[in-house]
């Protein structure tokens, strides 16, 4: 196929780059011209497990090019995929105005384009979204009707960073809804020859299929939490309660997220249960369980500046940053809202994190995004998780990264205070001076 997809951010290329790979011809369209200069170089625009090999490939095979230009994309391909992001607004509600702009540029574009052309959004959508905002949009600019003149379709994806590309080939669940037979028939095709079932549905429930699978990962992970801390104050392991109950094969979850620790942060899980909480009062339906989500999720990182606070120290050593391991993502990074809070009340705080590192000695665009509260987050950071460790009073662990084990092990040899949120050391307990956020 040849196809077009809006937006090089994690989504957008990662989903070009596979495309490509499969052997469909790809437009990567954004309107950052860095971002659109790095993929026409051959190199990743962001720092992704594999994603820089795959996107040189794929642009040296002539395969991904990427422009600015939405007429000429529209022109010379016949499906386009909308994956640009949708932040919060700031009443809560999924800030829709990037994908209404992709979609009035499209429809300008398909005005003057006499075949057939599918739009399928891939952007976290709440339910109505595609039909409020999207269809208006496309079909005014347009002038043409949707599921008639062009085709729609509303495609989620499940892609987690830092194994983005492993994702995109075993998603794990593939669901999608159309108004039309052909964008029906090419998301088959494309998604055939994956090891999944695929579920064909109504773009509304395509749509809430993705914000129910994003607020139960953020669900288990504060439920996990939560008995974590119970556990604890019960000298009890709460990692091995959680363990047991995983053990449990008719229980349909992943244990990735049933594992007590830190609050959840990143570009997905806070926004959407936002959306999802704003969408239940705006149809006035009681949502307890979500309102609680995100109190529960604040308190977690609460608690973690109070063990910083206990320790006594001033001078603390941030071993990540990033909203979770194998990314330079920033983006409502529960770290990030630690670290701010901290250098508020006078903390000197110093950072450990070689994939943010990366992205600012590599000038990748967007290094940094996401950071709203850290000053001079990039001379904070070093690249000697070493000299840290000797320059700090107290350690925080707040990502594992497993070729740092052995060196976090010399600071309770130094008796060095220890903050876990990762449990870098599966025997270790709270006691003396190291002390886990739920064991």
């Amino acid at each position: 196929m040849k196809i077009s997809v809006f937006g090089i951010g994690y989504v957008g290329v990662v989903s070009a780059a596979c495309l490509a790979k499969d052997g469909h011809e790809v437009i990567a369209v954004d309107v950052d011209p860095g971002k659109i200069a790095s993929i026409n170089a051959g190199k990743t625009p962001i720092v992704e497990e594999g994603i820089g090999e795959l996107v040189a490939e794929v642009v040296a095979a002539g395969r991904l090019t990427a422009t600015g230009d939405t007429r000429y994309a529209i022109e010379n391909t016949d499906v386009s995929f909308i994956c640009v992001g949708t932040p919060s607004a700031p009443d809560g509600s999924v800030g829709l105005k990037f994908v209404e702009e992709v979609c009035r540029n499209i429809g300008a574009a398909l005005a003057d384009k006499d075949d057939y052309h599918s739009v399928i959004v891939r952007s976290t959508c709440v339910p109505g979204s595609t039909e409020s905002c999207c269809i208006p949009a496309l079909e005014q600019s347009s002038g043409k009707t949707a599921g008639k003149d062009f085709g729609l379709g509303y495609y989620p994806e499940f892609l987690r960073e830092s194994t983005a590309i492993k994702d995109y080939y075993d998603p794990g669940l593939i669901v999608f809804g159309t108004m039309d037979k052909p964008t029906e028939d090419a998301l088959t095709v494309l998604n055939q020859d994956l090891p999944c079932t695929i579920h064909k549905t109504d773009i509304r429930t395509a749509e809430l299929v993705k914000y129910t699978s994003n607020a139960w990962r953020a669900v288990k992970v504060t439920f996990a939490n939560e008995i974590g801390n119970i556990a604890k104050a019960s000298g009890i392991d709460g990692q091995t309660v959680m363990e047991i109950l995983c053990s449990d094969d008719k229980v349909a979850m992943s244990p990735y997220f049933m594992r007590p620790g830190f609050a959840f942060g990143g570009s997905c899980l806070p926004k959407d249960v936002r959306a999802l909480r704003y969408l239940a009062r705006s149809t006035g339906t009681d949502a307890h369980i979500l309102n609680a989500v995100l109190d529960a999720n604040e308190a977690q990182i609460a608690r973690a500046e109070a063990m910083v606070e206990a320790s006594g120290e001033r001078k603390v050593g941030f071993v990540g940053i990033s909203f979770k391991p194998g990314t330079d993502d920033l983006r409502e990074s529960p770290l990030v809202a630690l670290a701010a809070r901290l250098i508020g009340k006078g903390v000197d705080v110093e950072i450990y994190d070689p994939f943010v590192r990366e992205a600012y000695a590599t000038h990748t665009p967007g290094a940094g995004r996401g950071n709203e509260g850290i000053p001079d987050l990039e001379a904070r950071l070093t690249d000697e998780l070493d000299d840290l460790i000797e320059r700090s009073g107290t350690i925080l662990i707040g990502n594992y990264y497993h070729d740092t084990i052995e060196q976090l092990k010399t600071a309770s040899a130094k008796q060095k205070k220890v903050v876990d949120l990762a449990r870098v050391n599966r025997q270790m307990v709270s006691g003396g001076d190291y002390n886990g956020i739920c064991w």
